[in-house]
């Protein structure tokens, strides 16, 4: 079974839901792009608040509670323009992620936040942290592909903290 079948059968189990769904995004994303800490990140346009729905590293990234948005070039970027944002050193993490001594901990000095944008408004970004260098321009097109599976992943989660039924 494919990444791709793997993520589609994770979306349809009523099991542990949405984390089911979240670590199948995350081994897709490992797949498709390559991440030693993947997270998600919420985010409300209108409230202008953030918050984490999954890490694979939760010791490290709790999945806690709502924080407001830092506004910086990285939010008009990201969450205003719509556009993946990059970085492949920890300088360049450093001038627009105030936690880039944790990141470096970790052994990530590269990253990349994929924007999942849903009815014309950012819903939340994928994040993909890596060694230093490693997102390439091929590595960076092909998490393109996280963006469907994103959405879904990131509607889950709006369906199963509301309570909705399907």
């Amino acid at each position: 079974m494919n990444q791709f079948d793997h993520f589609s059968t994770a979306l349809a189990d009523p099991t542990n839901q949405p984390r089911t769904t979240f670590e199948a995004l995350c081994a897709f994303a490992e797949q498709t792009v390559g991440v030693k800490l993947f997270t998600m990140m919420s985010f409300d346009a209108e409230t202008r608040e953030a918050s984490r729905s999954f890490s694979n590293m939760p010791e490290a990234y709790p999945e806690l509670g709502t924080k407001p948005v830092n506004e910086t070039w990285w939010t008009g970027h990201v969450l205003d323009g719509h556009k993946t944002f990059v970085a492949n050193d920890i300088d360049a993490i450093a001038e627009v992620f105030p936690d880039y001594e944790l990141i470096a901990s970790l052994g990530c000095e590269s990253v990349i936040n994929v924007p999942v944008i849903i009815n014309g408004r950012v819903c939340g970004t994928i994040n993909c942290l890596h060694e230093a260098g490693f997102y390439t321009p091929e590595r960076v097109a092909a998490s393109n592909a996280l963006k469907l599976p994103g959405a879904a992943a990131f509607l889950l989660n709006q369906i199963t903290s509301s309570r909705s039924v399907l």
